[in-house]
């Protein structure tokens, strides 16, 4: 089984505390060949960008700001669209979520729902109250619109790994998840970055991919009615480098992530990765956020760039552009 892969290309990001903005601004030119580069002559490969929604304050800002720009070689657009309305009121957000479809619909691979809705941190849906109306009602949103305009692409939402056996995401979100929105869900995405935030060792690493995967499918979801026939996949994952964290390590981690979920593609249903982001913020400084990126902020390659290259190559979806 293929994987359909991907990779945020901007240079905004969000830490535990707020935004995270880069050093060097992002430069099309320089991104566009790198993508170039990644997808290589014949895999297909999604760019991931993220929009956010508030009727009352002013949202974060778009990232990348215009990601049409990279859609060359038959690119199509991962588009993450935010509920950050303080209020929890839904007022625009339906309309919001129906616009987009509409002007981007044709450039469209999948457009998820909220960003991180059982996460309470500041940048993320999850700090946002009513999220979980606006999730349900949204992902019915975008697939009638999809759907009246002919357009084919994948509507869902994503999470982050469930830890606390008291967490009541999946419980709540299953009385609100009607037929009507079990219809219109084609994949449930997971963020999750193994030895990040809590280390891991590499001799331990496929196997905690392949435990939190496969709790992913076998406990949270059930938990929410969704069933197997749902897609899952990776939607933000990626391994940070900077002081004490080897550029090295970075592409021996990315390969073995990639390789275990492939692995277990059939079984659990994944349809897809991507890696989360391009370049760092600033190569220069001390936090993990910073150092997130297959390229330094000055657009040189870190090792991970060349082996996140040749595992689109021998893993990827072909893409229908270059297809024989």
């Amino acid at each position: 089984m293929t994987l359909t892969f991907g990779i945020y290309p901007g240079g905004l990001l969000g830490d535990d505390k707020g935004i995270v903005h880069p050093v060097r601004p992002d430069l099309p030119d320089r991104i566009t060949d790198a993508l170039d580069t990644l997808q290589g002559a014949t895999a297909a490969l999604s760019v991931r960008a993220y929009r956010s929604f508030a009727a009352t304050v002013t949202p974060q800002p778009p990232t990348p700001a215009d990601p049409q720009v990279y859609l060359r070689h038959g690119r199509k657009l991962d588009l993450v669209l935010q509920f950050r309305e303080p209020s929890g009121r839904l007022d625009g957000w339906l309309e919001f979520v129906r616009e987009t479809v509409r002007a981007h619909g044709p450039h469209l691979a999948s457009l998820q729902i909220c960003e991180e809705p059982n996460a309470n941190l500041p940048v993320v849906d999850g700090s946002t109250p009513n999220v979980l109306d606006a999730l349900v009602q949204g992902v019915i949103a975008a697939k009638q619109e999809a759907r009246a305009l002919g357009h084919t692409l994948a509507v869902g939402f994503n999470a982050v790994p469930t830890f606390h056996p008291a967490d009541t995401f999946w419980t709540e979100l299953a009385a609100r998840a009607d037929a009507r929105f079990l219809a219109s869900l084609d994949y449930v995405g997971l963020d999750f970055f193994p030895d990040v935030f809590h280390p891991i060792a590499a001799s331990q690493l496929a196997g905690a991919v392949t435990a939190v995967l496969t709790a992913f499918r076998r406990t949270d979801l059930p938990k929410a009615g969704i069933p197997d026939s749902v897609a899952i996949r990776v939607c933000e994952n990626g391994w940070p480098t900077g002081p004490g964290r080897p550029e090295q390590r970075q592409a021996t981690t990315l390969e073995t992530v990639v390789r275990t979920v492939a692995a277990l593609a059939t079984d659990l249903n994944i349809d897809g990765y991507s890696f989360f982001a391009l370049r760092d913020a600033d190569s220069s400084a001390e936090g993990l956020f910073h150092h997130f990126g297959l390229l330094r902020d000055d657009y040189t390659p870190k090792p991970a760039f060349e082996t996140y290259r040749r595992l689109i190559d021998e893993l990827g979806t072909p893409s229908a552009v270059f297809a024989r």
